[in-house]
């Protein structure tokens, strides 16, 4: 076999190889407090014995739950007592009251034979509802960045339910800029998502996000008016006031 052919072999080995190994892990996603179920929906009989085996994350291997026909089910490890259950005609395993520290691979032993495939739970926590913190521009004033902080995927729609590409944001989450529309019925909303929940922000409308200059200047204006007057009301001098009131005598002795 010549230098090359052997190559080729050698290659197709390490492929079809590959291949095999990655079809053997299946990944399962659970939530915090919730139920997941997986493993072969049917096995081959006979079968005389069952085991599923998790590695935690400390490397450490421990009995998930157990069946055999002599003893019946086992749940040797306090982590999945009362909450595992094990279909001994199939082989599939259910988990209630998932926490993180069952997140990890899973295998399973059929007649004390370890089978190929192997299962990798990962648990999640629910998203929480996102905030949005609102950063004015320094070079527009017509401009704001509209920032979600978390590290789950983040999506941006505005009111016409169009989603907008957001940009990194240090040390997590994304931002986008918003620009003024001169309508401000227009708002934007951040939605985190993971593989288990997604949560949707209270909308951010456009007239909480730019003041109303034009309103601003009419307010100053008439407030500076009538301070005006209460200046004039209570600094006028007293002679003033005496020269006004011998005006009014002399104008009504003249009509006498």
């Amino acid at each position: 076999m010549s230098l090359r052919c052997l190559m080729l072999v050698v290659i197709c080995v390490v492929f079809i190889t590959t291949e095999t190994v990655s079809g053997e892990e299946v990944n399962v996603v659970g939530e915090v407090g919730g139920t997941v179920s997986f493993g072969s929906t049917s096995i081959n009989p006979p079968v005389s014995s069952i085991i599923w085996k998790h590695r935690k994350s400390t490397g450490l291997v421990v009995k998930v739950i157990e069946w055999d026909l002599d003893d019946g089910f086992s749940t040797p490890n306090l982590g999945f007592r009362g909450i595992t259950t094990l279909n001994e005609k199939t082989g599939e395993i259910n988990i209630t009251k998932l926490n993180f520290e069952h997140s990890g691979p899973y295998t399973i032993d059929i007649n004390s034979k370890q089978q190929e495939q192997r299962f990798n739970l990962e648990v999640l926590a629910r998203v929480p509802k996102p905030e949005i913190k609102i950063e004015k521009t320094e070079m527009n004033p017509n401009a704001v960045y509209l920032i979600c902080e978390y590290r789950e995927t983040i999506i941006w729609k505005n009111s016409a339910g169009e989603t907008l590409k957001g940009s990194p944001h240090t040390p997590k989450g994304e931002l986008i800029t918003a620009e003024k529309k001169g309508n401000p019925d227009v708002f934007y909303t951040c939605t985190l998502k993971n593989a288990v929940s997604e949560s949707t922000s209270d909308p951010v409308y456009e007239r909480d996000l730019f003041e109303d200059l034009w309103g601003f200047l009419i307010w100053i204006v008439i407030v500076s008016i009538s301070m005006v007057f209460i200046i004039l009301f209570l600094f006028i001098p007293p002679c003033c006031h005496d020269y006004c009131a011998a005006c009014n005598g002399r104008h009504k002795t003249s009509r006498k």
